[in-house]
């Protein structure tokens, strides 16, 4: 026969262990969090500006290639329907 003192935990225990369990979780996520952030190497405000400028150039020049391609496949599908 089984043994009666081996009883699991109650419904309110359980539960509260697993509160104090995502509790503890949150709490180490956010302790290596600001651990990992420490290791992170900034840009600096020229790197960033260089890079910004860069970005802005690349996104200028890629409207100005899809607005000649728009014009230029609008223009070819205007002959073929013939408006």
């Amino acid at each position: 026969m089984a043994d009666k003192t081996d009883k699991k935990p109650g419904f309110v225990a359980r539960a509260k262990n697993a509160v104090k369990n995502f509790a503890a979780g949150v709490a180490k996520f956010f302790r290596d969090t600001k651990s990992e952030l420490k290791k992170v190497v900034w840009p600096s405000k020229e790197d960033t500006r260089k890079n910004t400028i860069v970005v802005l150039v690349v996104v200028i020049i890629a409207a100005a290639v899809l607005f000649i391609l728009d014009a230029i496949f609008g223009g070819i599908l205007g002959l073929v329907i013939g408006g």
